[in-house]
């Protein structure tokens, strides 16, 4: 069983890097109509964004993975999984607005994933409790993260809006069934050595 697991995220992760995601929803859709056409510099602001955003959910691909692998629960591990599906969703969804806009994925991509997928594992080693706990911060930040997003994207770009607001709701909703599974608290100083961290990647991000 362990093996066949091990196979299926190997697969998933090949192909989060690869960039042939698979989407179980379609991409969210703007309710109102396509405002007016973005200046150069907006579409480039837009998709320095999005290609944020996409490595955001490389990084959780990978964390989700490996803090299944190493969960000592069933449920448990059916719940990384369901989270790891909706974030699927948004590494396709991410994927096809930056295309859109007529940009690129991080060429950093692969150095993400593995970065991510290592402190999965050990967040994975260190308990069920503070594996979710862990979750459900990391679901906090995205969530913070992506409120600033919204107040930075274009106002005529209805379509980038639509994909990060879902995305948004969908990270609150996760956040929730962590803490909710007994997710506990981490310390001040862990919160802030993610914060740092997600700064870091953030910014590299947007330009490479």
């Amino acid at each position: 069983m362990m093996l066949d697991e091990l196979v299926t995220e190997f697969d998933r992760g090949l192909r989060s890097i690869a960039g042939v995601s698979r989407m179980s929803r379609p991409v969210p859709a703007p309710l109102a109509p396509a405002g007016a056409e973005m200046t150069l510099a907006e579409r480039n602001h837009a998709a320095g964004l999005m290609r944020v955003n996409h490595v955001g959910e490389i990084c959780a691909q990978a964390l989700y993975q490996a803090q299944k692998l190493a969960a000592r629960s069933p449920a448990l591990k059916a719940a990384f999984d369901h989270a790891a599906r909706e974030e699927e969703d948004h590494l396709a969804w991410t994927a096809h607005r930056l295309k859109q806009l007529d940009s690129r994925p991080s060429l950093l991509n692969p150095l993400w994933y593995a970065g991510s997928l290592a402190i999965g594992l050990a967040a994975g080693c260190l308990g069920d409790k503070l594996s979710l706990g862990f979750m459900a911060e990391t679901e906090r930040q995205v969530e913070h993260h992506l409120d600033g997003h919204l107040s930075s994207l274009p106002e005529a770009d209805l379509e980038s809006r639509a994909i990060v607001e879902q995305m948004r709701a969908d990270e609150m909703a996760h956040a929730k069934a962590a803490t909710d599974a007994g997710g506990v608290s981490l310390p001040l100083p862990v919160r802030a050595l993610m914060r740092a961290a997600s700064k870091v990647m953030t910014h590299t991000a947007y330009y490479v």
